[in-house]
């Protein structure tokens, strides 16, 4: 999990740098913009194996998040085949022999388990979406029929002299009435709709130079390369933003290379929408060809072709080398970062009574999900310190002679968890007292008849209290110089005649400022009596008073 985790993360860095970079050259090429997403694509799906070579530099993720280490580790592959075994306990096997809950162990499946399925189940329909397009797209090229057309052809070799596209290229005609793209790497096809043999020679140009600049910019190797990284990232949401802006700026780029062969841009935008009316559906399932004419890009694509102030140079070697550079200065340090619970450490405290006085001598003791238990005393200015231990669950048990025993889970996360504030309550006294006497002899009694029954009163009508004088509590100012918030849970005893009788805070874990604050305030409050059964009666009130630092 913490691999997945650590993925997300680092991808989710480099294609928001990506993304931000666009941002920035807005006013650039579109082709200068193709690379910046291209190179981001990249350099999220590379900080995996790259972080494999590179040493590492840890940061923390909350306990929570991850799993306890296993015994051994696992690859993926192992891990499915495994986890079927482990996934739940022997039949009639106890995880839990001394009845301490073992936190942090979770029933049946992991979560590391669970996260691997649901990501290889997304990654394979995604993938599998990919190769029914690719699919469908070969299908559509083996029916097709290539052009011999001597207007194709010739134009085909003006067009690929003009930009410098010394591949040989095939030009098919298909079955598909909305398949106008381009196919392939090594031999890379001008794939054409059912009616293209009636287009005039101006349309034929046209189309032909928007195509072979896909080719010379090997756009079709890059958007597979997306769709590839696509499938493997597919759960970051960032990655399909990215992957149609590359469309888009692929398409746009190309758009910027016929403009500079000469055709008009109006002429230019009027042969791309007759071309939309005629590829009704130049959709997703044509995606792995690059259709020409695809409805999502095509609005902003005219938008652009008709502002002249745009910049639609190609960039230059030492842009793409500038860019380089700075994807390979900021992919290593991400790809260094290795995402895991925060390292052991000391687990330090105090202890309190209910007055904010320390408490010396108080036996306390750490017991973690396998039952290990780790003991300290608390020294004469109530402070205790525990070995080394690392993020999780734990239970923490303080005992004092006179002061309530504490039992209480609490977990280790977050590097601030490992100091913790203890406070007491007074022990509750109790006694038992027996009376003797002898056994008498008592004479057979009779039933009693139904007529000597008590009669049962029927109740249950109760008035609930109204506030009547409310005192806010006051935040300490120590807390408020130590920039500390908490948050004080209370029981408060609602006397026969509206006042509050007595005040307990129900939490350990709450500093002692807090805690009186609390207490002060809420003993001022007053209220109407409550009422059951129209006779006053004490009730009992919990109340969540939160002290919170404005940011």
């Amino acid at each position: 999990m913490t691999v997945l985790l650590g993925l997300a993360i680092r991808s989710t860095v480099m294609l928001a740098a990506g993304l931000l970079l666009c941002a920035a050259l807005r006013r650039h090429s579109a082709a200068l913009r193709h690379r910046v997403l291209a190179a981001s694509l990249l350099a999220a799906a590379l900080v995996l194996p790259l972080s494999l070579m590179l040493p590492s530099w840890r940061f923390s993720l909350p306990a929570g998040l991850v799993d306890p280490a296993p015994a051994r580790s696992l690859s993926p592959a192992e891990l499915l085949v495994e986890f079927p075994r482990h996934a739940a306990p022997a039949a009639g096997a106890s995880s839990n022999p001394r009845g301490l809950a073992r936190v942090g162990a979770p029933a049946g499946r992991s979560r590391s388990e669970v996260l691997l399925l649901v990501w290889l189940t997304g990654s394979f329909f995604t993938a599998g979406t990919l190769v029914v397009s690719l699919l469908r797209v070969r299908r559509a090229v083996r029916r097709g029929v290539r052009v011999e057309d001597p207007r194709w052809v010739a134009t085909l070799e003006t067009v690929a002299a003009d930009l410098g596209v010394t591949r040989e290229i095939t030009i098919s005609r298909t079955d598909s009435p909305d398949l106008l793209g381009t196919w392939g790497m090594v031999k890379p096809e001008v794939l054409l709709p059912r009616d293209s043999h009636d287009w005039d020679l101006e349309r034929v140009r046209v189309v032909l130079s928007h195509e072979l600049a896909h080719i010379r910019r090997h756009d079709w190797l890059v958007q597979m390369g997306a769709d590839v990284i696509r499938a493997w990232l597919w759960f970051n949401p960032l990655v399909w933003i990215v992957c149609q802006r590359l469309r888009r700026e692929s398409e746009q780029a190309c758009d910027d290379e016929v403009l500079g062969l000469g055709v008009e841009a109006r002429d230019y935008a009027a042969h791309l929408l007759e071309l939309a009316r005629q590829c009704r559906r130049p959709g997703s399932r044509w995606a792995s060809a690059i259709p020409m004419t695809h409805p999502s890009t095509l609005e902003k694509r005219i938008t652009a072709m008709l502002n002249p102030l745009l910049d639609r140079r190609i960039p230059s070697a030492r842009s793409v080398a500038g860019l380089a550079a700075l994807l390979l200065a900021v992919s290593l340090p991400i790809a260094a970062l290795r995402a895991g619970p925060p390292a052991p450490m000391p687990l330090l405290g105090t202890i309190y009574d209910a007055t904010g006085a320390v408490i010396p001598g108080a036996q306390v003791a750490l017991i973690d999900a396998t039952e290990t238990k780790w003991t300290a005393t608390s020294k004469a200015n109530g402070r205790f310190e525990l070995p080394a231990v690392g993020a999780g669950k734990y239970v923490l048990d303080v005992k004092l002679p006179g002061f309530r025993a504490l039992r209480q889970e609490f977990e280790l996360s977050q590097p601030r968890d490992w100091e913790r504030a203890v406070t007491l309550q007074i022990g509750v006294l109790s006694e038992t007292v027996q009376i003797s006497a002898n056994r008498a002899i008592l004479p057979k009694q009779l039933k009693p008849s139904s007529s000597d029954s008590e009669r049962v009163r029927v109740g249950g009508s109760i008035r609930a209290p109204k506030k009547e004088v409310h005192i806010a509590p006051v935040y300490p100012p120590a807390m408020i110089a130590a920039g500390l918030s908490g948050v004080v849970p209370v029981e408060a005893i609602i006397g026969v005649d509206g006042t509050v009788s007595s005040v307990r805070v129900l939490s350990a874990q709450v500093h002692p400022d807090f805690a009186m604050a609390a207490v002060d305030a809420v003993r001022q409050w007053r209220f109407t009596p409550t009422l059951l059964n129209d006779v006053p009666v004490e009730v009992a009130m919990t109340v969540t008073l939160r002290f919170q630092l404005a940011e």
